[in-house]
């Protein structure tokens, strides 16, 4: 299995955008026992990967709780620089 950081960057490459809301959605079945899996810990990864170029924001809406959720997605080079370093 893949760090969790690891698999939250993998999956941006395998969707056209995504939250934090979808990727924890996503991974919740392989990684929802890891102490990591928290909402503020997968947001700190998106924006750490943000950061560094490998993500974009898309877009921004209101949750059903009235909570920002913020969509990036992986541009076509940070998916390439992604599938360079993190082999299935």
């Amino acid at each position: 299995m893949k760090p969790l950081n690891y698999a939250i960057l993998k999956y941006f490459t395998e969707v056209e955008e995504a939250c934090a809301d979808d990727v924890m959605e996503a991974l919740k079945e392989d990684y929802s026992n890891f102490k990591a899996f928290k909402k503020k810990a997968v947001i700190s990864a998106i924006m750490t990967a943000e950061a560094n170029g490998l993500l974009e924001e898309t877009k921004f809406d209101m949750d059903s709780n009235n909570e920002l959720r913020v969509y990036y997605k992986a541009s076509e080079e940070g998916t390439a620089t992604i599938l360079h370093y993190i082999k299935d």
